[in-house]
């Protein structure tokens, strides 16, 4: 019995490991080169027929996806590339 017991404490303290080190890696961020984000948005409100932005997201792939809509109510997504602030 004792050896079950020891099994579960330390499959417990395994399980915990796990969840403190999943939650001390470090999340994708754009990179140093990267443009302010509002620099970004305020680029995209001066496209023609621009109403209002909906979603801004940041990809781990290394890219901000944008969806905004435009004065017909078409709905556009675009991936915005962080140094650049340009379409890509």
């Amino acid at each position: 019995m004792l050896g079950l017991r020891t099994f579960g404490s330390v499959a417990a303290v395994l399980l915990l490991c796990g969840s403190v080190q999943a939650q001390t890696a470090q999340p994708p961020v754009p990179p140093q080169n990267a443009m302010k984000l509002s620099e970004i948005i305020a680029r995209i409100e001066q496209r023609d027929q621009f109403r209002y932005i909906d979603e801004v997201d940041w990809d781990e792939e290394g890219y901000y996806e944008v969806t905004y809509y435009t004065t017909d109510k078409a709905k556009v997504e675009i991936r915005i590339d962080p140094a650049t602030g340009e379409p890509r």
